[in-house]
């Protein structure tokens, strides 16, 4: 058996920045077990496995070399990107998921691809858990909590630069993943993702996690328009547009490989 694999590089217009997602277009599903194996093989933050369905959108699953995951954004962008490419008069494309439901995602004349997600504004807590404080090497101003992480906040974009994290201690925060974020000096935003215990130790751009950082950022900062960065090692850039129900979040994108995956029969 042949598969098609794309690798691209997300959020980014730039080869070698954002953050690197393959892209598996499969006719009908394979085992979990055959695509987490291929997922690990990959060793990119997330793969993402699609199938076309008879409505013409797609269905949508996402894997990290460890495990799968509920929702991944910038492999959602990936997997745009590559059945754009494929489909060069599609305009619209529609991708079902199970824990996120329906996602429409849109392309501009000059590539910019737009995410509609749905908004998963965090939550205050009144006790942050210590392995979180005692996790971070400094101690975030506010926290906050979603169903994907627990959000670290800092006042200023030097300190979510300069944050370390101690991994064994992240990792117990599992489920949830860790992100810090702060006011940008030249964005409205900054972030960084740390996630031991689902991916690796810090992801390199994180789509989904937008769908919280935004709505928060935008009550913060009086305004539903936003420009993102996520401060990582290949860094990415997000533009951010919040509405009453959903968080529209947009990038670009570059292919990296295109090539061939062999199994057994």
């Amino acid at each position: 058996m042949q598969l098609s694999i794309f690798q691209v590089d997300a959020f980014t217009d730039t080869l070698f920045g954002g953050n690197y997602a393959a892209v598996v277009p499969l006719a009908d599903w394979l085992s979990a077990e055959l695509m987490q194996a291929i997922a690990a093989e990959n060793n990119v933050s997330e793969t993402a496995f699609v199938v076309k369905q008879a409505d013409g959108g797609y269905a949508i699953r996402w894997f990290s070399p460890l495990a799968e995951i509920d929702f991944c954004g910038h492999a959602t962008l990936a997997a745009a990107f590559v059945l754009f490419r494929l489909n060069p008069d599609t305009q619209v494309l529609r991708f079902r998921a199970a824990a996120v439901g329906e996602l429409s995602l849109s392309r501009e004349t000059d590539g910019l691809i737009h995410m509609d997600a749905p908004r998963l504004a965090p939550v205050p807590v009144e006790e942050a858990p210590a392995l979180l404080l005692d996790g971070l090497s400094i101690r975030p101003d506010s926290v906050l909590v979603s169903r994907q992480a627990w959000f670290a906040v800092y006042a200023d974009e030097g300190q979510v630069r300069a944050v370390e994290q101690d991994p064994e201690l992240i990792r117990q925060l599992a489920p949830r993943d860790v992100v810090v974020t702060a006011p940008g000096h030249d964005v409205d935003f900054v972030s960084r993702y740390f996630w031991p215990a689902n991916g690796g130790l810090e992801d390199m751009v994180t789509g989904s996690i937008h769908a919280g950082l935004a709505p928060y950022w935008a009550e913060r900062l009086g305004r539903d328009r936003l420009v993102a960065v996520q401060a990582s090692a290949r860094c990415g850039r997000l533009y951010c547009q919040v509405e009453a129900e959903r968080v529209r979040i947009s990038g670009y994108a570059v292919l990296y490989l295109e090539g061939c995956i062999h199994l057994p029969d």
